[in-house]
């Protein structure tokens, strides 16, 4: 879906495809005919972005064979889809059991992470629209914070500054921009939009920057405006930005608030549970891990990083942090000029809510993400965007 800003910038929108798991190319374009078109006509609309995730198998396929690229744009082109950013955080096996750790194998430590990126760049610069000159990919932020040490921050911005040199070059091949954002994400090296500064500052290139997701931006408690505002002061552009919503539990101590949250500790993902206390922030790796003891502080409200669906916060006396991503996009997009102009809408979780919750069929998991686009279409009409064709 792209909307014209008043400024005259076409701004993007599209919903993420790593909720539908596949880790070779045939699984990729069953997605496209079994989830994303259905999506599309929901709506009513003749294109429809999708941000592809496209596992290690499916990107290396695409990359070394021209004639699987050209297939896939074929195909989307057929169903009315565009792609003009990819989710190159998760590696592989997202749609495993259990993820938990895993997602953040490899890091940007590892030689694999770059290799990998730089193939999702040469891939992306070959599925952007006729009409559309810039790609963007959102990436791991460089580690899980635990094995992390100086040695390997030095390999990683040492990577990154490669990636950019890759990217410069693909520009001049191919005419095709590609910028590439770390995603902050609480437990990691980069949990905040702050702590990307750094780093940041030691690549030193404009071709990287972040990726706001509005859940983990939420679960960290950071306030949507100073960060953001943060980043434009330290000169740190805003890649892209993932529409997402995060759990909130006002008064977790509370037996009834946290006999809810139970419902959402599941053995798939890593919820990682977050409190603001008056020493600073505090937190757990999972949720279970909260609910289980004493590790988190309940005085105060909890956050979890539960990817919850946007049109539909979870019931009383739970709710969701929709309130940051309204804030968090008044902030992107509704002033005089964008600060992004690639936005995703990323509800992974479906079938990790609880059962009740979960969609029993393909077509009830299309309606709901079609009414999570339709959520954010109208939020982009409401600040003054104008839906395009």
């Amino acid at each position: 879906m792209r909307f014209r800003h008043p400024d005259g910038t076409t701004v993007h929108l599209a919903y993420c495809t790593n909720v539908h798991p596949a880790e070779t190319l045939d699984g990729v374009l069953a997605q496209l005919r079994d989830h994303c078109e259905p999506v599309r006509r929901r709506l009513g609309r003749d294109r429809l972005g999708v941000g592809l995730w496209l596992a290690r198998d499916a990107a290396r396929a695409l990359d070394t064979d021209p004639s699987a690229l050209r297939g896939l744009r074929t195909a989307l082109d057929r169903r009315g889809l565009e792609v003009v950013t990819l989710n190159g955080f998760p590696y592989e096996g997202f749609g495993a059991e259990e993820v938990k750790y895993r997602v953040y194998k490899p890091d940007w430590a590892d030689a694999e992470r770059l290799e990998h990126t730089t193939a999702l760049a040469r891939v992306l610069a070959g599925l952007l629209p006729d009409d559309v000159t810039e790609g963007t990919i959102s990436t791991l932020p460089l580690g899980w914070r635990t094995a992390w040490n100086a040695a390997r921050a030095a390999t990683a911005h040492s990577a990154l500054r490669t990636l950019a040199e890759r990217l410069d070059a693909l520009e001049e091949l191919t005419g095709r921009s590609v910028r590439v954002g770390l995603e902050p994400e609480p437990g990691c090296t980069v949990e905040t939009t702050a702590d990307a500064l750094a780093p940041l500052a030691a690549v030193g290139h404009p071709r990287i920057g972040v990726c706001v997701d509005t859940c983990h931006l939420a679960t960290s408690f950071e306030d949507p405006l100073t960060a953001l505002d943060a980043l434009a002061e330290a000169g740190v552009p805003v890649v892209k930005s993932q529409l997402s919503a995060a759990l909130h539990a006002e008064r977790p101590r509370l037996p009834a608030v946290r006999e809810a949250l139970a419902a959402f500790d599941e053995p798939r993902f890593l919820h990682q549970t977050r409190t603001l206390t008056a020493t600073g922030l505090r937190g757990t790796d999972d949720l279970g891990e909260a609910l289980g003891g004493t590790a988190l502080p309940d005085t105060g409200p909890w956050r979890a990083h539960f990817h919850v669906p946007l049109h539909a916060a979870p019931a009383a006396p739970l709710t969701s942090t929709l309130p940051v991503l309204k804030a968090a996009l008044t902030r992107l997009v509704g002033g005089p000029h964008p600060l992004t102009r690639h936005l995703e809408v990323e509800t992974y979780t479906w079938q990790a809510l609880p059962p009740e919750l979960r969609p029993r069929a393909r077509a009830q998991l299309a309606d709901g993400i079609a009414a999570e686009l339709a959520l954010a279409r109208d939020l982009l009409t409401d600040l003054g965007l104008k839906e395009l064709p």
